[in-house]
């Protein structure tokens, strides 16, 4: 059984917590070793405090599963079995009389739930989401070495990507160019999808990328992340294709001392509120803070978006071991949209970078 299965059932018995569902997929795989997408299908793990855990897959998966890391029971159903019956005998057998049960409220759907409830009608359940993030807070170096190597790989995506700018290539075909020399060279999977916006589409920070054909004298704005067996990576570049505007260089230079500024506070002992505020008020003084419109970092691991949330006015305590992004942005419509974005580890006295494609101004 590994490390944190281990702990989670120990903490289960602690809390007097008799059974925990499972069923975000990252945390099964957390937990397990065993990673699936089983789209609309049910895929749970089951954690007991004084019984051995089970997984529970669509029957086209059990095989996988029974032969993944995982070393446990595997059950299975077919798409005409009632599922949430099977898993409900299954906790049964395990566990006759069960008083306290955990659940995932970030995750689980209202109908699932009601779906689990019609089997467990006098239970207790509880919200085992602030237990799982905290497990996962703290990295192991196993974990750090993956998102180093995710790292790597987000670096080469950059160079793809900075390779094929053109005048008259559209973001599109940019994302096309990118995912498909990194499938060649053996990456199945990007963290979310690679986000290329150009010019003044740069200005929505979460645009999707369309047929807009990249310019002269505009920036270019590369959002992406790959996963590495099992674990991701997330980083921004923004870069000039030509000149742009004197404003929008100045918003660069803006959002670089921001960024630099951020990245040379990390450290233990810091607030998350302090991180975002450092670089905010740079941003503010500038004259563009109504132009920031998002906190400043998120964690990440086996998920693109983890705890904690680098945003103002938060409290949390940064400790060692941690993984978040500093990306702090400016994005003013017709004028220009800039972000700069690296994900670190805590380390006893500061940061190490998991990315290192260069952050100052370049032109191409």
């Amino acid at each position: 059984m590994n490390k944190q299965l281990t702990a989670m059932q120990k903490w289960l018995a602690k809390q007097s917590i008799d059974v925990a569902f499972i069923n975000e997929p990252n945390t099964i795989a957390y937990l397990s070793g065993y990673e699936s997408d089983p789209h609309e299908r049910i895929l749970a793990l089951t954690v007991f405090a004084g019984a051995p855990p089970f997984l529970f897959t669509p029957e086209l998966e059990k095989e996988d599963a029974i032969n993944s890391e995982w070393d446990y029971d595997v059950y299975g159903y077919l798409d005409n079995e009632d599922p949430w019956a099977l898993i409900a005998e299954q906790i049964h057998s395990r566990s006759a009389n069960i008083k306290n049960f955990a659940i995932e409220k970030d995750f689980l759907t209202v109908r699932r739930f009601e779906q689990l409830q019609n089997f467990f009608p006098t239970v207790t359940f509880s919200d085992i989401t602030p237990k799982i993030q905290s497990m996962k807070l703290i990295k192991t170096t196993e974990e750090i070495n993956k998102m180093m190597e995710a790292g790597k790989w987000a670096d080469r995506a950059f160079e793809i990507g900075f390779n094929a700018l053109k005048e008259g290539i559209s973001e599109e075909e940019i994302v096309a160019e990118i995912e498909y020399q990194l499938k060649k060279e053996g990456i199945k999977e990007m963290s979310f999808e690679t986000m290329v916006l150009t010019g003044d589409n740069a200005a929505s920070p979460h645009g999707t990328p369309g047929k807009r054909q990249v310019q002269l004298n505009e920036f270019v704005l590369f959002d992406l992340g790959v996963v590495y067996n099992g674990y991701t990576s997330d980083a921004t570049r923004t870069i000039a294709f030509g000149e742009p505007s004197k404003q929008a260089i100045e918003i660069y230079e803006i959002v670089l001392r921001a960024h630099n500024a951020a990245l040379a506070a990390v450290k233990p002992g810091i607030s998350a509120g302090e991180l975002d505020r450092i670089a905010r008020e740079i941003i503010t003084e500038a004259g563009y803070g109504t132009y920031f419109t998002h906190r400043l970092g998120h964690g990440l691991g086996s998920s693109v978006h983890e705890f904690p949330s680098i945003m103002q006015d938060s409290d949390f305590i940064i400790q060692e071991g941690m993984c978040f992004s500093i990306e702090p942005g400016i994005y003013v419509p017709n004028v220009a949209g800039v972000r700069i974005e690296d994900c670190v580890v805590v380390t006893s006295d500061g940061c190490e970078v998991f990315t290192h494609t260069p952050k100052t101004y370049t032109s191409i």
